[in-house]
């Protein structure tokens, strides 16, 4: 049951074409900085453009994917048509009107300043406000997926929450706390400096606010990625998923500890104290759980299907898995890079292992794994499962989407795993440009080269998408039937009142939150000598 088909479409269609667009400043980026590139001259000119790819890539693409495929999941799996759809389309409004509000000062190089806004550098406030307007239209589809649920519950009294609708609210409380941080810090920071109100800021508790939306922000990304996992990909490739209870045990667990675990970015800071990075790294550590338990649960549900396929023996289930199926050979890719970033991971987390690659390129190396690999990847699959539903036309050459794939995976390996190599030689991250004629650092131009050259071929993966995408509205029209969402091999009858709702995890989540945060945050805000001044961003 898709009735908003136009404002699903319109929520994907709009992030993939900010996504090709940040594809291509990517890859410009990659090219400029490489040996393969005489210097451009101008460094602004290479972070205006960082700048931009980091604010589309980070704010309005994934969050453009999140409300459309939770429109879709509202609609299919309530069955029941989106209540406020109106409102919907609001909220998508806001987000347009905030893109571009924030991109016109960057495009013209009055606010340069990366997606992490970096003070006391302090850009043009209009940035700043496209930002919060983005966020805002984002706050519209949380208060959306809260009040279809509710409608939904008072009609289904008793009933379980279907498992693709439960992850779904999930992940957008998760994005509402989450995004407090971030607004925080430019609503009481940032944007009064960028009026003229104040000429001061605190960049240290500027950092820690944004701590608070920094990592946390990583895992509302993987939100679809992981609904996709368990609501698609068994049904997708013919199996059953394992346990309905681990999944929902596994968003739980993400809504509780992938919110108090940020300051293990600020390791090198000296504004937040030993004990609460201590604090942090632990938590940190524990946010592995969820993601292991959706390993084996998944890994679980694809040995299902194929056992049902005719797989025999220890391993001969795997050779029956339907690997034409661009679903099955995207999720196969996520778990490869998944497995290699959160290795990584592993290592940023550690308080003691930081100190050997903060703020290199392995940093980069390790995001881009996680969120231009694992997640987009499955973007690109959710898409792909549900282009048919709401267009009435099935994808006409799904060897062209396998090949795509090919390429996402290869480009990102290329890319990413040379910029962890360099990391460990201790190449710095965000730099505009290297000497390689240096005898110092010559031995890293290889591994920079290789970099771009992945840069490209994603870039050419990304337009093959965006191009078969394009190509579907042009093909037959077909009957796609009812969009429907994996079953579990238990048929789920009932279940316990605290994996039905959100009320005690909502709390823990907040309570944790503050816990983690609250002292720092009051500390940094009690004192009067920790302010500079601010340094103004302008086109040179």
């Amino acid at each position: 049951m898709l009735v908003n088909r136009r404002l699903i479409l319109a929520h994907f269609w709009l992030a993939f074409a900010v996504f090709g667009l940040a594809l291509f400043l990517g890859a410009w980026q990659m090219l400029v900085r490489s040996p393969l590139y005489t210097w451009i001259g101008n460094p602004e000119w290479y972070y205006r453009s960082l700048t931009a790819h980091g604010t589309a890539m980070a704010y309005v693409f994934p969050t453009l994917v999140a409300m459309g495929f939770g429109y879709a999941i509202t609609e299919s799996a309530l069955q029941q048509r989106l209540v406020g759809a109106r409102w919907a389309w609001a909220g998508f409004s806001l987000i347009v009107v905030g893109a571009v509000t924030a991109m016109v000062p960057v495009a013209l190089g009055r606010a340069s300043v990366l997606y992490t806004f970096y003070p006391p550098l302090i850009g043009n406030a209009f940035y700043y406000i496209g930002v919060v307007l983005v966020v805002v239209g984002s706050w519209i589809w949380v208060a959306l997926m809260s009040i279809n649920l509710r409608v939904w519950k008072r009609a289904h009294p008793g009933k379980p929450v279907p498992l693709a609708m439960f992850a779904n609210v999930a992940g957008s409380y998760l994005w509402a706390w989450t995004s407090v941080g971030a607004a925080l810090e430019l609503l009481l920071q940032i944007i009064p400096v960028a009026l003229g109100v104040r000429t001061t800021i605190d960049a240290g508790l500027a950092r820690v606010f944004f701590s608070w939306t920094l990592h946390a922000i990583v895992y509302f990304w993987l939100m679809p990625t992981y609904i996709a996992y368990y609501t698609i990909v068994p049904r997708a490739i013919g199996g059953r998923v394992y346990s309905d209870t681990m999944a929902r045990i596994s968003f739980i667990l993400f809504l509780v500890v992938a919110m108090p675990i940020g300051l293990h970015h600020t390791f090198a800071d000296p504004q937040v104290g030993a004990g609460f990075k201590f604090i942090h790294s632990a938590f940190t550590a524990i946010v592995a759980l969820p993601t292991l338990l959706t390993v084996f649960t998944i890994c679980a549900s694809v040995e299902i299907a194929g056992r049902l396929r005719g797989g025999r023996g220890m391993f001969g289930w795997i050779a029956a898995l339907p690997w034409k199926s661009p679903i099955m050979l995207a999720t196969a890719f996520s778990f490869v890079m998944l497995g290699f970033g959160g290795a990584g991971g592993l290592i940023n987390m550690s308080y003691q292992l930081d100190s050997s690659i903060h703020n290199t390129q392995w940093v980069t190396g390790h995001f881009h794994l996680i969120f231009g690999g694992a997640i987009v990847i499955m973007y690109f699959a959710i898409a792909y499962d549900l282009w048919p539903h709401l267009t009435g036309r099935m994808l006409p050459d799904l060897r062209l989407a396998r090949i795509q794939l090919w390429l996402w995976f290869v480009g990102m390996i290329v890319t990413t795993f040379p910029w962890h190599w360099v990391g460990i030689l201790g190449m710095p991250r965000r730099m505009a440009y290297f000497d390689f004629g240096d005898p110092a650092i010559a031995p890293q131009a290889f591994s920079v080269t290789l970099s771009a050259i992945g840069a490209f071929i994603l870039l050419i993966s990304g337009l093959l998408f965006l191009f078969i995408l394009a190509r579907a509205h042009a093909a037959p029209s077909t009957d796609a039937g009812a969009y429907r969402f994996s079953v579990a091999v238990h048929p789920v009858r009932s279940v316990p009142l605290a994996l039905n709702g959100y009320a005690i995890w909502v709390a823990l989540m907040i309570a944790l939150t503050i816990t983690n945060y609250g002292y720092p945050i009051v500390a940094l805000v009690a004192r009067q000598d920790t302010s500079v001044p601010a340094v103004y961003v302008g086109a040179q």
